[in-house]
């Protein structure tokens, strides 16, 4: 086998990747928007809804891509965010630093994809 012939399965990943950036992008920003609005105790409920939903949705789709952190730290958020965070500093705090971890592994995936 030689030259850079891509697995086929592998070219799809790419291509599925490439469609699903901008959405995983958004979600990954709600995320940031709610953890400063917690920090800055005007996170609303509805607010705090819609960021457990993306958190939710966020681990799925970067499980789908073998991110197994990615999976993990989405699913915390999103346990944190089903929580009552009224006042919560540390889980202000965490959740800012998990949509920064999150931002930071689709960019090194999306990178590592174009590579190829």
């Amino acid at each position: 086998m030689g030259g850079n012939a891509q697995d086929p399965l592998a070219e799809a990943m790419d291509r599925l990747w490439a469609k699903h950036v901008p959405q995983m992008q958004e979600r990954v920003a709600t995320l940031q928007r709610a953890a400063e609005g917690l920090s800055k105790g005007t996170l609303s409920g509805a607010e705090q809804q819609q960021a457990a939903a993306d958190a939710h949705k966020l681990a799925g789709v970067l499980g789908t891509f073998g991110l197994k952190e990615g999976t993990e730290l989405a699913r915390e958020a999103e346990a944190l965010y089903e929580s009552s965070l009224a006042g919560n500093a540390a889980a202000a705090s965490r959740l800012t630093a998990v949509a920064g971890r999150l931002q930071v592994m689709i960019a090194g995936r999306n990178q590592a994809s174009n590579r190829e």
